[in-house]
């Protein structure tokens, strides 16, 4: 039986793997071991960050919110709750958008809450 050369089969995955490694420093784009290692290392970060990503929206989402609240004379948890209690369903996302860009909207939510807070 005649022997079997990988040599288009491995030329082909060492080349995939150069390829993700295009735009890193030194050696890391050019050795195809030391790039293969910060391929998988890449590949671990960006996994791990898009569930990250989801984390630090919502805190900055939060922190956005709680700022115009206080501007209003509530705090974050009480604006929340105020909301809550008047059945009003805006998400995070939304009201930290209003806060930003439209503060008559922010405030006029915000006195609804604290109307609904002394029921």
């Amino acid at each position: 039986m005649p022997r079997v050369k990988g040599g288009t089969v491995t030329r082909k995955r060492r080349k995939k793997v150069l390829k993700l490694a295009k735009g890193y420093f030194g050696s890391k784009h050019t050795l195809y071991k030391v790039a293969n290692q910060q391929v998988m290392k890449s590949l671990m970060y960006a996994y791990r960050d898009r569930r990250q990503k989801k984390r630090d929206f919502r805190k900055l989402w939060i922190t956005r919110i709680n700022a115009a609240a206080r501007m209003n004379g509530l705090s974050y948890s009480r604006l929340m709750h105020g909301l809550k209690v008047a059945g009003i369903e805006v998400n995070r996302k939304m009201l930290a958008e209003l806060a930003v860009a439209d503060e008559k909207a922010f405030a006029e939510l915000a006195s609804v809450a604290k109307q609904n807070l002394s029921k």
